[in-house]
C-alpha cells in the first residue's frame, strides 16, 4: 500500500480496476465508472489542496527574504500569515490522511483509523442501525406517520390500478400452479376428502335432508319418473317377464296353465304400475312416502341404521374407482382455474377486479378501516424487527468485517475525500489569516 497517496496529496494510488457498466467486485465492493470519477474528482482537490500549501510555502519564503532584505513592516506581516497558512494545512493534511492510511508510512498511533477500525466501526454501525432504525417506537411511529391504509384505499380505486393488481395476481396463481405438482397435489387432495369424508357422519345430515324433501314433495318427481320407467320396461319386454314367471313354475304343471298364470302375473303388474304412474293419490305412493318418511327418521336416531350407514360409506370410500375420481378432481380445478387466470374477462378475475375496487373505495373513506390495516401492518412489521433484529445488525457487522480494509478505505474515499481536501484548503486560509490576527495583534501591544 503507497502511504504516499494520503488524502493529502503525494503519488497516486494505480486506479482500482472496474468492469462494465454495473462494475467489478473488489473486497466485498462493487466500484463502477462513477466510483472512478469520484476518485478522479478527489485527485483534482487534493491536486489543489497541495497547490495551495506549496504557494503559502512560496510566500512564507519570498516575504522572509523581503523582510531580511528590509523591505517593511508588511513583509513580517504576510510571513506571519504564510507561516500559520502552512501549520493549518499540515495539520489538517496529517487529520485527514490519518483517517485513510498511516502519514509517510511512519506507524503513529490512532492513525490509518477506517483500515484499522474497520470492524469496530461494522459492530457500531450496527448497533446504531438496530437501536435507531430497528426499535418497536421508530417502526410504528413511521409506519403510522405514512398513512398506509388511506394511500393503499386511493391507489387501489382506480381502476386502472386495480386491473394491474388483478394481473400480477393471476399471473402469480398461474405461476404457483405451474411449479406444484399434479401428483403431490392431487395425494394431499385425495387424502384430505377421504379424512373429511371418514371421519364426519353422513347419515343424521341425509335423514335431514331426506326429510325435508318427503315434506316438501319434492321426491315425487323421481316416483313418477320410476313409474313411467318402470311401465315403458313392462311394455317392452312382456314376454321376459312371462318366461320369468313360467321358469319358477312347478314341473308338474301343465304348460298352457304356466302361460295361463305367467299372462295373469304380467297384466296385473302392469295394471299396478299404470295405476300407480297415473294416479297422485295411489296406495302404493302413500306406502313409499311412509317408508321415506321412516328412513329418513331412522337415519337420524336409530343406531342400526345409522352404522350401516357409515360401514357402506367406508366401502364405497375405499374402492379404488372412487379414490381416482376423487384424486382427479385436483385436475378438473386446476384446469379452471388457470383458465379463468388467464382469461381476462372470466368471472374470477372480474369479481377479484370489482372486490379490490371496492376494497380501495372503503379503505380510502374508511378511518376504522384504516386504522385495522394499519394495526396489522405495524403488527407484522415490529414483529419481523423485533424478532430478527440480531440477524439485520449481524448483517451488517459481518458484511464488513468480510471487506477488505484497503478497498474499503478507498471506497469511503471515492465518496468523501472531495469534501476533506475543503477542510485542507480551509486550515489553510483560516490558519493563515489567524497568524495575521496573532501578529497584528503581537504587533500592537508591541511584542
Amino acid at each position: 500500500m503507497d502511504h504516499r497517496s494520503a488524502a493529502g496529496g503525494g503519488t497516486a494510488p494505480p486506479p482500482l480496476p472496474t468492469g462494465n457498466a454495473t462494475g467489478t467486485g473488489i473486497g466485498g465492493f462493487v466500484f463502477n465508472a462513477a466510483d472512478e470519477e469520484r476518485r478522479r474528482g478527489v485527485r483534482r482537490m487534493k491536486a489543489t489542496a497541495t497547490g495551495l500549501l506549496v504557494l503559502v510555502a512560496l510566500v512564507y519564503a519570498l516575504a522572509k527574504w523581503a523582510q531580511d532584505t528590509g523591505a517593511g513592516p508588511w513583509a513580517g506581516y504576510v510571513a506571519a500569515a504564510a507561516e500559520a497558512g502552512m501549520v493549518g494545512a499540515l495539520a489538517d493534511w496529517f487529520a485527514v490522511t490519518a483517517l485513510f492510511r498511516r502519514p509517510l508510512g511512519l506507524p503513529i498511533p490512532h492513525t490509518a483509523i477506517i483500515p484499522t477500525k474497520k470492524d469496530q466501526l461494522g459492530v457500531s454501525l450496527g448497533e446504531f442501525v438496530g437501536e435507531n432504525f430497528l426499535s418497536a417506537d421508530v417502526v410504528k411511529a413511521r409506519l403510522h406517520a405514512l398513512g398506509i391504509g388511506g394511500r393503499l384505499g386511493a391507489w387501489l380505486a382506480e381502476p386502472a390500478h386495480a386491473d394491474r393488481v388483478t394481473a400480477e395476481l393471476a399471473a402469480a396463481l398461474r405461476g404457483a400452479l405451474t411449479v406444484l405438482r399434479d401428483s403431490d397435489v392431487q395425494a394431499v387432495v385425495g387424502e384430505a376428502i377421504t379424512r373429511r369424508a371418514e371421519s364426519a357422519e353422513i347419515a343424521p345430515g341425509m335423514g335431514k335432508t331426506l326429510e325435508r324433501v318427503v315434506a316438501d314433495g319434492g321426491h315425487h318427481r323421481a316416483v313418477d319418473l320410476l313409474c313411467a320407467k318402470a311401465h315403458g320396461w313392462l311394455v317392452t319386454h312382456g314376454e321376459s317377464v312371462m318366461d320369468a314367471v313360467q321358469g319358477g313354475a312347478p314341473g308338474w304343471t301343465p304348460r298352457f296353465v304356466d302361460r295361463k298364470i305367467g299372462d295373469r302375473v304380467y297384466k296385473e303388474l302392469l295394471r299396478f304400475v299404470t295405476e300407480m304412474r297415473d294416479m297422485p293419490q295411489h296406495p302404493a305412493r302413500g306406502a313409499v312416502d311412509r317408508f321415506l318418511t321412516d328412513f329418513a327418521a331412522d337415519l337420524q336416531s336409530d343406531t342400526e341404521t345409522r352404522a350401516k350407514v357409515e360401514r357402506l360409506k367406508s366401502e364405497i370410500l375405499a374402492r379404488g374407482e372412487v379414490q381416482d375420481v376423487i384424486a382427479s378432481a385436483w385436475t378438473a380445478i386446476r384446469s379452471m382455474i388457470l383458465s379463468a387466470a388467464e382469461d381476462e374477462q372470466s368471472e374470477l378475475r372480474l369479481r377479484v377486479r370489482s372486490s379490490l375496487i371496492s376494497l380501495g373505495a372503503r379503505l380510502a373513506t374508511d378511518g376504522r378501516l384504516q386504522d385495522k390495516l394499519e394495526g396489522w401492518i405495524e403488527g407484522a412489521v415490529v414483529y419481523v424487527v423485533t424478532t430478527y433484529r440480531t440477524e439485520v445488525t449481524s448483517l451488517i457487522t459481518d458484511t464488513v468485517a468480510g471487506w477488505d480494509a484497503e478497498h474499503t478505505s478507498r471506497k469511503i474515499e471515492a465518496h468523501i475525500g472531495r469534501d476533506l481536501q475543503f477542510i485542507r484548503i480551509n486550515g489553510t486560509v483560516v490558519g493563515a489569516l489567524a497568524g495575521l490576527l496573532i501578529y497584528s495583534v503581537s504587533r500592537a501591544f508591541g511584542a
